[in-house]
């Protein structure tokens, strides 16, 4: 039996400063992929954590979408 696919996303871009999760231009934001687990997701985050290390202020993100909304029904969950 396959496992269960579990959406995450991997994303990132420049942040306006250090210590705060905040993106200095939305429309640069590099969207790495969709990823149906989380070991795929991490993979890729890393490679592109590795890639930016010289800049201090990339920031990639693993986004556990699955986590939004239930995947069996599609509903989004209540914060």
């Amino acid at each position: 039996m396959a496992d269960k696919q579990l959406l995450h996303l991997v994303f990132g871009g420049e942040l306006k400063e250090l210590g705060k999760m905040e993106y200095r231009d939305l429309s640069k934001l590099d969207f790495v992929g969709a990823f149906p687990s989380y070991a795929e997701a991490h993979t890729a985050w890393k490679a592109k954590a590795q890639q930016t290390v010289d800049n201090a202020l990339m920031r990639y993100v693993i986004v556990h979408a699955h986590r939004l909304f239930d995947p069996e029904t599609g509903q989004a969950h209540d914060e």
